[in-house]
């Protein structure tokens, strides 16, 4: 890095790290950037995990509510998409760490 964090990046980054600390989560978050058109709905996802569609959906949620996912409703299922900016900007951010 050319410069350290400042107080405001440290801000902004940490519930995002806190969010991908998960291994659930970071995982989920790979699945739906793989899986086709970048979007993925909780039916498409359940199968890659030995858990239940309440407890993928709460990990979805939280995804969400860091800012690393968006949202939109179908019927009864909900589909999430990467908020590519905000991983592009994460990865900004670590991008020169260990330079």
């Amino acid at each position: 890095m050319a410069e350290p964090l400042s107080s405001e990046q440290a801000g902004q980054l940490a519930p995002l790290m806190k969010a991908l600390a998960d291994p659930v989560r970071l995982r989920l978050l790979s699945l739906v950037a793989a899986h086709a058109d970048g979007e993925a709905c909780v039916c498409d996802l359940n199968d890659a995990f030995d858990l239940s569609q309440p407890t993928i959906s709460h990990h979805l949620k939280v995804l969400h509510e860091a800012g690393l996912l968006d949202r939109s409703k179908r019927g009864t299922w909900v589909y999430y998409r990467i908020k590519a900016d905000v991983l592009a900007g994460v990865a900004g951010l670590l991008g020169g760490v260990g330079r």
